[in-house]
């Protein structure tokens, strides 16, 4: 799904960005591990090398170069919790519910997708405030299972 986001809002789980033209492979990883680095607070730091480029060498048609940056922020937490809010009012109503029902589909199907929401948005929330540290934790605490 593709939405506008504000980066500051969040942190950068992965990332990806794509360069089209001629230009240096050298210098467009310099450039971005020096644009990771000035930004560190947005992207989680328990994900090593999180952060890919690639260049083609063939502009696109009309232009000398392009370029296009793909990221899977925490950001997106606050517009699935927005969009789950609007769908439990509805649903609650049960606005346009007869619709997908007389289709086949059951009541409990909705209640399934508006927890799993629920849940991403949960989840979403525990990345953006992870540190490396928490995951030394959770690891000690797999191992402990593991031997008991």
């Amino acid at each position: 799904m593709m939405c506008a986001a504000d980066p500051r809002h969040g942190r950068y789980l992965t990332a990806s960005a794509m360069f089209r033209g001629k230009m240096s492979t050298k210098e467009v990883d310099e450039q971005m591990t020096n644009v990771q680095n000035k930004n560190s607070s947005y992207f989680v730091e328990w994900i090593p090398n999180n952060v890919k480029s690639s260049v083609c060498d063939i502009p696109p048609n009309g232009l000398k170069m392009s370029s296009t940056f793909v990221g899977n922020s925490t950001w997106i937490h606050e517009m699935f919790r927005r969009v789950s809010e609007q769908f439990t009012a509805m649903f609650r109503r049960k606005a346009f519910l007869h619709l997908y029902t007389g289709e086949g589909m059951d009541e409990m199907e909705f209640t399934e997708a508006e927890s799993n929401m629920n849940d991403l948005v949960a989840e979403y929330q525990q990345y953006q405030d992870a540190t490396v540290e928490d995951e030394v934790e959770y690891e000690e605490e797999g191992l402990e299972e593991n031997y008991e």
